[in-house]
């Protein structure tokens, strides 16, 4: 199908005119005479252009948020995120709109992230309200005294926030918002493939009263803008989501400061023979198509029990044929494109040496452009490129095991370790999974992404140092802790 044929299939939604936006450095629209165009994964249109920043940007970012301005108290930070929270409640079909047209996501997803996102921001107002300083009697030995220690969280100066092209809207909040609520100033650093909802989060935090101090989003070369940001000591945390290659980079590079990274995963849902075969294909497919498969959460590997093999194949090529796949602006289209045509090409080259290798596929694995069919293949050898390293996109490879001690092995015998499903009826073996996954979770017959936006969220190994985000966690990560001592 050419570009134009795809062009002129497109509802009339789509079609919308081009958004002209721009980095800000406090509030300030930066002057550049160099644009970066944005265009639809799924037909090539020109979605949006953001003028550019430059190394001299990023200077007077740092120097806009540590010179400082109005202070929030705890109020302030609530009232702040409460008017975004509305606002986006307001605007988020123009905001679902933005995400599927930059990133080829089909609309249903992007609306379903809009409703992630208000939580996200619902979350963080509510705890900047909270405190959670303690206090400590020190008459409690011989060695003690009459006194009592107490704890505090204060803000950190300045944080660097650099965000992937999955999630445009919720990645982005999951960093900001948090860091609001503590009163932690922000340079964003969004993906060049998806500015657009990003900056359009920024201006609704503004508008919401947001101090423009606060935050700066700068979009630009890499060694003109997170480069530098990364290693300037003034910059006291660097939280990143992205690849395993840059997360390391990162860490390598940043120095003296925290650094928080959510990487990659390869996130497996075992399938017991014990378990309810409809909700364990259900589950499998849905974490395997949603979002195009572009979670780091999704279900990268389907490992099932040699038992129900045959059974639960059959079942999943059938549920997987409700995946439609096609154009992001149709209410009807359930998968859409991946991030971009050379994407879905280097996946497309993955399902291929899997078949060399003797997988099998029964379903999809076609490409078009940047669309790719949900595809399952079946027989993937255990070394086969496609269950080893991360998989960006829908794929659902199914590998079998012959018992719980072989299903977590192999679960565990890759770089990884984010997330799990397990599927199973047996309490005994949930509670092995739960102590011998080598994961940050373990989801009892769920998909291996489920979460709130308030729960502790990271991995280990290759997927993170194992520091968690999830609001909560990202507001400590935000602050130190200060503690002090009076006499009592």
């Amino acid at each position: 199908m050419s570009e134009k044929t795809i062009a002129a299939k497109q509802p009339a939604s789509a079609k919308a005119n081009s958004l002209a936006l721009t980095s800000y450095i406090a509030g300030n629209p930066v002057q550049s005479d160099k644009l970066l165009e944005v265009r639809s994964p799924y037909d090539r249109r020109l979605v949006g252009t953001v003028t550019l920043a430059n190394a001299t940007h990023a200077g007077l970012a740092i120097e806009a948020a540590l010179k400082g301005g109005q202070k929030l108290n705890r109020y302030d930070r609530y009232n702040i995120l409460e008017k975004t929270r509305h606002l986006l409640l307001e605007r988020k079909e123009e905001f679902a709109q933005i995400i599927s047209a930059e990133s080829g996501l089909a609309i249903r997803e992007a609306r379903y992230e809009t409703g992630r996102a208000h939580d996200v921001l619902l979350f963080a107002a509510i705890e900047s309200l909270k405190d959670d300083g303690q206090i400590f009697s020190c008459d409690i030995s011989p060695q003690g005294k009459a006194r009592k220690i107490f704890t505090l969280r204060e803000p950190l100066s300045l944080a660097l926030c650099i965000t992937p092209f999955n999630h445009p809207l919720n990645q982005v909040a999951h960093k900001i918002a948090p860091a609001i609520a503590v009163g932690t100033p922000v340079i964003l650093k969004p993906s060049e493939k998806t500015p657009l909802t990003a900056i359009k989060l920024v201006e609704l935090l503004y508008e919401a009263g947001l101090p423009h101090y606060m935050l700066s989003v700068l979009l630009g070369p890499t060694n003109e803008i997170a480069e530098p940001l990364i290693k300037d000591a003034r910059v006291e945390i660097v939280s990143f989501t992205g690849s395993v290659a840059v997360g390391k980079k990162i860490a390598a590079s940043a120095g003296y400061k925290k650094v928080i990274l959510e990487l990659g995963g390869n996130d497996p849902v075992i399938v017991m023979d014990d378990a309810d075969i409809d909700k364990a294909v259900l589950l499998a497919a849905e974490g395997s198509f949603r979002n195009s498969g572009q979670r780091c959460t999704a279900v990268k590997r389907i490992l099932v029990h040699e038992k129900i093999k045959d059974e639960f194949v059959k079942k999943l090529v059938e549920k997987a044929k409700e995946y439609t796949c096609g154009d992001p602006a149709d209410p009807d289209t359930k998968v859409g494109t991946v991030i971009d045509e050379a994407s879905a090409i280097y996946l497309e080259g993955v399902v291929k040496k899997a078949v060399e290798q003797g997988a099998k596929v029964l379903l999809g694995g076609k490409r078009n452009g940047a669309l790719l069919e949900p595809t399952v293949i079946t027989d993937v050898p255990r070394n086969a490129d496609m269950v080893v390293y991360e998989s960006f996109g829908p794929l659902a490879p199914v590998l079998t095991f012959k018992d719980i001690d072989d299903a977590i092995a192999l679960s565990n015998s890759t770089a990884y370790g984010l997330s799990s499903g397990i599927v199973t009826n047996n309490m005994e073996h949930a509670i092995r999974f739960i102590k011998e996954l080598k994961v940050g979770t373990v989801n009892i017959n769920e998909v291996p992404g489920y979460r709130i936006e308030s729960s502790p969220f990271g991995g280990i190994k290759d997927s993170g140092l194992g520091i968690k985000e999830g609001v909560i966690e990202a507001m400590k990560c935000f602050t130190f802790v200060k503690t002090f001592s009076m006499p009592w």
